[in-house]
C-alpha cells in the first residue's frame, strides 16, 4: 500500500539522524576539529569584504527591471545632454551637485537682512572654495549654459528688489524677460493677493558641477571642501544652514556596515550572558556552562564560515546583509536550547552514544523541518526584484546551512565531550573527578563547590528545572481547562481582530532620510525639505515616444488634450508648464509660418532653436520626422511618501488613456518611487509561496496531517499580525521593511513546528495530554529561544539607523507573536480539533464491524 501517511519521510529521517547521534558521541573530536579548521579556512574571505562592498542605493534598493529605468534609457537615447547647456530639469540621473537650506532662527523674513546678509556671505565662502593647490574653483568645475555657469539666481532677484520684495511674484517670476520658476528655491512664502511675496522663512541653493571625466576627481574633491566648509560654518545667530551633497546619501549607507558590527558585538556579549543564565545548574557536574558558550559560538562559526564562502566567491556584501547575523544567533540559539532540553532527557547511565542517539533522534527532526523551510524559503528570496533582498537571502540562507551543520557537528561534539565529563563525574570547571553524595567529614562550602553528578533515581534522566516543572506541572494543565481555552480563544479573536485594523493602515513608502543617522546632516537637510519646500513636487518630463506628426492640426489639438489632463490632475499645477510646442506655435504666429504643414515645419525648427536653444534638447528631430519629444509640468503638495505613490499612479494612468499618443512620464526620482509597485506584490508572493512549502514540508514530516496544517495556517495568522502591528508600531512597508518582514514570516512557523511535531509524536492518548507533553518538552526552551532572540536583537533599538531600528521591531513582532501561537495558541487549536487515540480506535471498530457485516 505504500505510505499511508504523509510523513513518510519522518521515520527513516529519524533513524538516521539516531545512528549519527551515536557516531557524533562516539567520535566527537573529529566532528569537533573539523568544523574549526573549516571555519578558519573560509573565514579568510573577510580580506574581500571591502571589495564586496555595494550599497550603490539604486543598484540594490530599486527594482531590477522597474519601469522607470527603462524609460530613462529612453530618454538616455533620445535626449542626450548637452554640457553646453545645463538644465536642471532636464537631468535623467541626479547629477553631481551640493546644495544648501537656510532657515531663518526666530521664524523672521529670511529676505531682509540680516539673515540675507549672512546667505550672501556665506555663498560668497562656497563659490570661493578651490582645490588642486587653488588651481580650480567652481567656476571651473560648475555646469555651464551658454558658457555661464548656472548660479543661484534666486539671489540675484532677492537682492535687485531688496527695497520692495512685494514686486517678486511667486511661484514663476520673469526676470530678464524670461520666467523663473522659485517653488523649489523659496520656501515658507507668504503671498498677498497678488501673489506676491511678502515674507519666506527658507531659501535653498544649488551648486552644480559639470560630469566631465576629466574633472570627476576635481569635483569629488570641491564636494568634500563643500561639506568642510559647512560642517565648519553652519550659518549665524540669524540663520541655520542645512547641507547636502549628490555623495552625502552613499556616504551615510556605506556608514551603516560598519555600525552594525559593534551592534553584534554586544549582541553575542548578551546573548553569551544569557544563554550562561539559562543553562547554568548547581550541580556542579550537570552544570551546562560551557555548553551554553559552545552553542552561542556555533553560531559564530556558522556566520564566519558562510560569510567568508561568500565574500570568497564574489557576492555583493549589502548593508542589509549586516541584519542577518542576528537571525542565525537567534535559530542557532533555539536549535541549542532544543538539543540541551531532549539531551536533559535521557538517562544519565546510557552511555554517551545511546544518550547522543536518543538526543539526535528526538531534535534533529524538529530543527529539519524549521532549517529545511528556512533556507527554502530564502531560496524564494534570492529571485527577488530587489539585488539587496537577493543578496541578504543568499548570505542568511547559506549561514542556516552551516548552522545546521554545525549544530548537528560541532555543537553535537561538543555536547557529547561534556556528556563524557558528565559520566565520569567531573567537575564542570576543574574537570576533576567529585563525590556525588554531600559528606559529613567535609564544610559545606566544599558541598557545595565541589560535590555533584545527581539525577532523577525515578526517571533516570537529569533532574528537571523548575521552569520546565513550571510547563509540565502548572502551566500545560492551566491551558487546557476549558474556561481557560475560552478565554484564550476569545483573546486570539482580539489580537485577531486588532491586527486586521492594523492592515488597513499600513503605511506604504521609504523617506530618503530613514538611510541615514538620526542626527546626520542628511537627515537635517531632507527634514528641513519636507517642512519648507514640499508645496512643490518634482518637474515631470511627459514624453511622447513615438514619431507624430506635430504639424497635423488635428492630431496636434488631441495631443494637446492629452496634456491638458495632465495639467487637471489636482498634484499638478496647471500654470506651471513648459513646451516646446506651444512656443514654436508663438513663434509661427509672431514670423508669420504656417506650421500645419510638414516642409515648413520642419524647415523653421533649426531657426527656432537658435532662439529658444534649451528647447533642442526636447526634440528628437531626425531628417524628416520627430521620433520623440517631451514637455514638463510641475507637480504641488508632495508632502510624503503616500502622496509620492498617488502621484506616480496618478501620471501613469493618465498616460495610458492618452490615446492618440504613446507617452511616458518620467523624473530621476521615479526609479526609487517604483518600489512602491513591487513592495506589495512581492511581499504577498513571498508569503504564498513559503505557507506553500511549509505545507508540503509539514505533511512530508509532522506525523498528523491535521497537525501540519495548523503550522500552516500558523503561517497567515503571525503574517496578520505582524503587518497589523507594523502599522500600529508606526512601520511602514518599503524596502527595507519588506526584506525584513519576508525574512522574519519565515520564523513564525519555527514555534508552531516544535510543539505540533511534538504533540503529534506523543504516545499520550489524550489531546490535552498531548498538548501537556508537548508544552512539557519544548515550552521552556522555546521560550528560552525566545527571550534569546528578542535579547540578541533588542540591541538594534537603540542604533541611530532607522533600518536596524526597523528590523528589530520586526523581529521583535515575529519572535513575541510566535511565541505566542506556539506557548497558547497552537496548544489549544491542537486540543479542540484533535481526537483522542481512544475515539480513534471506536471509529476503526465500528468501521471493522460494519465491513464484516
Amino acid at each position: 500500500m505504500g505510505c499511508r501517511r504523509t510523513d513518510c519521510l519522518a521515520k527513516p529521517l529519524s533513524g538516521v539522524f539516531e545512528k549519527l547521534g551515536s557516531l557524533v558521541g562516539s567520535c566527537p573530536f573529529y566532528f569537533f576539529v573539523i568544523p574549526l579548521i573549516l571555519s578558519a579556512a573560509l573565514g579568510g574571505g573577510f580580506t574581500f569584504l571591502k571589495d564586496r562592498e555595494d550599497n550603490d542605493f539604486e543598484r540594490q534598493y530599486t527594482p531590477t527591471k522597474g519601469p522607470s529605468k527603462a524609460t530613462r534609457a529612453f530618454v538616455r537615447e533620445n535626449f542626450p545632454y548637452n554640457d553646453s547647456m545645463f538644465s536642471e530639469d532636464r537631468l535623467y540621473d541626479k547629477g553631481n551637485f551640493a546644495s544648501l537650506i537656510a532657515v531663518s532662527t526666530n521664524g523672521s523674513n529670511i529676505l531682509t537682512n540680516p539673515a540675507f546678509e549672512d546667505i550672501i556671505r556665506l555663498n560668497n565662502k562656497i563659490l570661493n572654495i578651490t582645490v588642486n593647490n587653488g588651481s580650480l574653483g567652481f567656476s571651473e568645475l560648475c555646469a555651464k549654459a551658454n558658457g555661464e555657469c548656472i548660479s543661484n539666481i534666486v539671489l540675484e532677484i532677492i537682492s535687485s528688489n531688496e527695497t520692495d520684495q512685494t514686486n517678486i511674484t511667486f511661484p514663476v517670476y520673469t526676470h530678464r524677460s524670461s520666467s523663473v520658476f522659485l517653488g523649489s528655491v523659496l520656501g515658507g512664502v507668504i503671498t498677498d493677493a497678488n501673489n506676491s511675496v511678502v515674507s519666506a522663512q527658507a531659501v535653498k541653493l544649488f551648486y552644480y558641477l559639470d560630469n566631465k571625466e576629466s574633472t570627476a576627481d576635481a569635483s569629488k574633491l570641491w564636494l568634500i571642501g563643500f561639506k568642510r566648509l559647512l560642517s565648519d560654518d553652519t550659518g549665524s545667530k540669524h540663520i541655520d544652514v542645512s547641507y547636502y551633497t549628490s555623495k552625502s546619501r552613499q556616504e551615510e549607507i556605506d556608514s551603516h556596515t560598519t555600525d552594525g558590527f559593534p551592534l553584534f558585538l554586544i549582541t553575542y556579549a548578551c546573548a553569551i550572558t544569557f544563554s550562561l543564565i539559562s543553562c547554568l545548574r548547581l550541580d556542579n557536574v550537570r552544570n551546562k556552562v560551557w555548553v551554553a558558550v559552545f552553542g552561542v559560538f556555533s553560531s559564530g562559526l556558522a556566520v564566519l564560515s558562510s560569510f567568508g564562502l561568500l565574500l570568497y566567491i564574489g557576492v555583493p556584501f549589502v548593508i542589509t546583509v549586516a541584519n542577518s547575523p542576528f537571525l542565525i544567533l537567534g535559530i542557532g540559539l533555539n536549535n541549542m536550547f532544543i538539543m540541551v532540553s531532549d539531551w536533559q532527557h535521557t538517562h544519565v547511565k546510557d552511555s554517551v552514544p545511546k544518550r547522543m542517539a536518543h538526543a539526535y533522534k528526538e531534535a534533529i527532526m524538529s530543527i529539519t523541518i524549521t532549517a529545511l523551510t528556512d533556507v527554502l524559503k530564502f531560496s524564494i528570496g534570492v529571485m527577488s526584484d530587489f539585488p539587496a533582498v537577493q543578496s541578504f537571502c543568499l548570505y542568511t540562507s547559506t549561514s542556516i546551512i552551516f548552522s545546521y551543520i554545525y549544530t548537528i557537528t560541532f555543537f553535537g561534539a561538543f555536547l557529547a565531550l561534556n556528556g563524557k565529563r558528565e559520566a565520569s563525574n567531573r567537575h564542570w570547571l576543574t574537570c576533576m573527578k567529585i563525590p556525588s553524595d554531600n559528606s559529613d567529614h567535609h564544610s559545606e562550602i566544599y558541598n557545595i563547590c565541589c560535590v555533584g553528578g545527581d539525577y532523577d533515581k525515578n526517571t533516570g534522566a537529569e533532574k528537571k528545572q523548575a521552569a520546565s516543572n513550571f510547563f509540565k506541572d502548572y502551566y500545560g494543565p492551566f491551558l487546557i481547562k476549558p474556561c481557560v481555552k475560552g478565554v484564550v480563544i476569545f483573546l486570539y479573536v482580539v489580537y485577531l481582530a486588532a491586527s486586521i485594523y492594523g492592515c488597513f493602515h499600513i503605511q506604504q513608502g521609504i523617506e530618503l532620510y530613514d538611510l541615514a543617522a538620526d542626527n546626520s546632516h542628511v537627515t537635517r537637510f531632507i527634514m528641513k525639505d519636507r517642512e519648507y519646500f514640499s508645496g512643490y513636487g518634482p518637474s515631470v518630463m511627459l514624453i511622447v515616444s513615438e514619431e507624430y506628426p506635430y504639424w497635423d492640426k488635428t492630431k496636434r489639438h488631441q495631443l494637446q488634450e492629452c496634456i491638458e489632463d495632465f495639467k487637471k490632475l489636482e498634484f499638478v499645477d496647471e500654470d506651471v508648464y513648459s513646451s516646446w510646442l506651444d512656443s514654436y506655435l508663438s513663434y509661427g504666429q509672431e514670423t508669420h509660418l504656417n506650421l500645419n504643414d510638414k516642409d515648413v515645419f520642419l524647415k523653421n525648427l533649426s531657426q527656432f532653436f537658435d532662439v529658444f536653444p534649451f528647447f533642442k534638447q526636447d526634440v528628437n528631430l531626425t531628417g524628416d520626422a520627430v521620433y520623440a519629444s517631451r514637455f514638463f509640468i510641475q507637480t504641488v503638495d508632495i508632502t510624503n511618501a503616500n502622496m509620492e505613490i498617488d502621484m506616480l499612479k496618478g501620471l501613469k494612468t493618465t498616460a495610458g488613456k492618452c490615446s492618440t499618443a504613446s507617452m511616458l512620464v518620467y523624473n530621476q526620482k521615479f526609479i526609487f518611487y517604483d518600489q512602491y509597485g513591487v513592495v506589495v506584490s512581492s511581499t504577498v508572493k513571498n508569503v504564498g509561496v513559503i505557507t506553500a512549502v511549509m505545507l508540503v514540508v509539514s505533511l512530508l514530516l509532522i506525523p498528523d496531517p491535521l497537525c501540519a496544517l495548523w503550522v500552516t495556517c500558523s503561517i497567515g495568522s503571525v503574517t496578520v499580525g505582524v503587518t497589523g502591528f507594523m502599522a500600529l508600531w508606526d512601520v511602514s512597508l518599503d524596502s527595507i521593511s519588506m526584506i525584513a518582514f519576508t525574512v522574519c514570516i519565515g520564523f513564525t512557523v519555527d514555534f508552531s513546528a516544535h510543539v505540533s511535531y511534538v504533540f503529534a509524536s506523543s504516545k499520550k492518548t489524550s489531546p490535552d495530554d498531548k498538548a501537556v507533553d508537548a508544552l512539557s518538552s519544548l515550552g521552556y526552551p522555546i521560550l528560552q529561544g525566545a527571550l534569546s532572540t528578542i535579547l540578541g536583537v533588542v540591541v538594534l533599538a537603540t542604533s541611530e539607523f532607522h533600518t536596524f531600528r526597523t528590523f528589530f521591531k520586526i523581529f521583535f513582532l515575529v519572535t513575541f507573536i510566535g511565541m505566542l501561537h506556539g506557548l497558547s495558541f497552537i496548544p489549544v487549536v491542537l486540543t479542540l480539533a484533535t481526537c483522542s487515540s481512544s475515539q480513534k480506535d471506536e471509529r476503526k471498530d465500528k468501521i471493522f464491524s460494519i465491513s464484516k457485516l
